[in-house]
C-alpha cells in the first residue's frame, strides 16, 4: 500500500515538473505603462546597436569580396556576433522570420505567434510597433519588426530581378532549404526578439 502511494506521488510530481517546463513563454502578466515604455526603449537601443554592428560587418565583407564573401559572413559570423553582443548587452538577442534562411533562426512557437500577429496588423493596414511580453517567471521579451530595405534585396529580393540567378546559386549552396527571398522594399522581413532582465 505504501509503495503504491509513493508511486502515485512520484507520478504527480513528475507531471507537475513537466507542466512547469512547458508553460507558454508569452503568457502575459501585467506591466505598468512606465515599465512597458522603459523595456521598449531598452530593447530598441539593443536592437539598434546590434543592427549597426551586423550591417557594418556585412558591408565590409561585401566591399572586400563581393556577394560571395558577404554570404559567407552571414553564415559563419552573424550568429556568433549576435551571441557576443548578447553577452555584452546582458540580453539574449535573436532575429527570426517565418521565411528564414538559416535554420538556426527558425521561430519558436511563441515567436511564430508574434510574427503572425505582425502579419495580421499589416493586412489590417495598421502600423507595426515594438511590444513587450512578461511571463510568469518575470522574464521580459522585447519584439520589434524588421523591415526590408533596398540593400537587403541583393540577397533577399525577387529572383531574376533584384536577386540575380548566379548570386542565388551561391546562397543555395550554403542554405539548401532557404525560404528568405521574394521580398520587395518595405516588406516585413522578420523580427527581433530580445530577452531582457527585469530592472
Amino acid at each position: 500500500m505504501r509503495i503504491k502511494y509513493l508511486n502515485q506521488l512520484m507520478v504527480l510530481l513528475l507531471l507537475s515538473l513537466f507542466s512547469c517546463e512547458n508553460q507558454s513563454p508569452t503568457s502575459d502578466t501585467p506591466l505598468s505603462e512606465d515599465e512597458e515604455q522603459a523595456f521598449i526603449e531598452q530593447g530598441r537601443l539593443i536592437a539598434a546597436t546590434t543592427f549597426a554592428a551586423l550591417s557594418t560587418k556585412l558591408q565590409e565583407a561585401l566591399q572586400q569580396g563581393g556577394l560571395k564573401q558577404a554570404i559567407a559572413y552571414c553564415q559563419l559570423a552573424a550568429i556568433p556576433l549576435t551571441d557576443s553582443l548578447s553577452v555584452a548587452q546582458g540580453a539574449e538577442i535573436r532575429r527570426t522570420s517565418l521565411k528564414f534562411r538559416n535554420p538556426q533562426n527558425a521561430p519558436t512557437a511563441a515567436e511564430k505567434l508574434i510574427l503572425e500577429e505582425y502579419e495580421k496588423t499589416i493586412k489590417a493596414g495598421k502600423a507595426l510597433k515594438p511590444l513587450v511580453r512578461k511571463n510568469e517567471k518575470g522574464q521580459i521579451a522585447f519584439y520589434a519588426p524588421i523591415k526590408v530595405n533596398a540593400f537587403c534585396l541583393q540577397c533577399h529580393g525577387e529572383l531574376g530581378q533584384t536577386l540575380q540567378e548566379e548570386d542565388y546559386a551561391i546562397i543555395k549552396e550554403r542554405y539548401p532549404g532557404d525560404q528568405a527571398l521574394g521580398y520587395v522594399d518595405g516588406d516585413l522581413r522578420g523580427m527581433w526578439r530580445i530577452q531582457l532582465t527585469e530592472k
